[in-house]
């Protein structure tokens, strides 16, 4: 079964270059074109592609507005963020309005369709350029809280890790700080990715920021 996009972008030119090498792809079809936000809005209503892939930045309606109501309207709808910002507030302001991948316009093409199969197989997508903001953000001003009640919880450990993790350090590098070894401080790693229920260190800054454990 082919995964059906649609490329919402103000540039007629962007979206005629994406959408004849995506084409090129037996397992990809582009179900349709938006230059503007309203109109993302109402072709992902009509045409109801798996993915669509949003401009931050349109006339009558931003893609972040855009996306926030296609997630209201339709959940299941995975939406990737295709644009020149990298600014955290507005890569932080896509995320919260449902977007499940955010990737930089500089990308080369290779990346786009590893991000458009990542997001088909349930997953989220950061660019590295986008990741190391996020995480640069949390590791200089950020601080990572334990949580109770019917969140998750981390324990005093789990949270530290944590923390050292989404700052962008190996796991030897963390042994090394916290003076344990590098096989335990792994193991903390599962741990905490499974009660986060993620499985990559994108999907885990995701679930700090959307469940409050983070502050960027």
């Amino acid at each position: 079964m082919k995964t059906k996009i649609l490329i919402a972008d103000n540039h007629g030119i962007l979206r005629q270059g994406i959408s004849s090498l995506i084409e090129k792809h037996a397992d990809m079809q582009v179900v349709g074109e938006a230059d503007n936000g309203l109109m993302a809005v109402e072709m992902t209503r009509k045409l109801h592609p798996d993915i669509v892939i949003m401009d931050v930045t349109m006339s009558g309606l931003s893609g972040i507005e855009a996306t926030r109501k296609i997630k209201g309207e339709m959940p299941e709808i995975k939406i990737l963020a295709l644009t020149v910002h990298a600014e955290k507030e507005l890569v932080l302001d896509m995320i919260k309005a449902g977007a499940s991948g955010y990737m930089l316009k500089e990308c080369v093409f290779d990346d786009l369709v590893n991000a458009i199969k990542t997001l088909a197989a349930g997953q989220s997508y950061l660019s590295p350029q986008v990741a190391s903001t996020i995480l640069n953000g949390i590791a200089k001003n950020g601080s990572l809280k334990i949580v109770s009640g019917d969140r998750v919880i981390f324990t005093l450990r789990e949270s530290q890790i944590l923390h050292l993790l989404t700052g962008g350090e190996s796991a030897k590098q963390i042994a090394t700080e916290v003076s344990l070894s590098v096989k335990t401080i792994e193991a903390i790693r599962r741990h905490v990715m499974e009660k986060a229920a993620v499985n990559n260190l994108a999907d885990l800054t995701k679930f700090a920021i959307r469940e409050g454990l983070t502050k960027i």
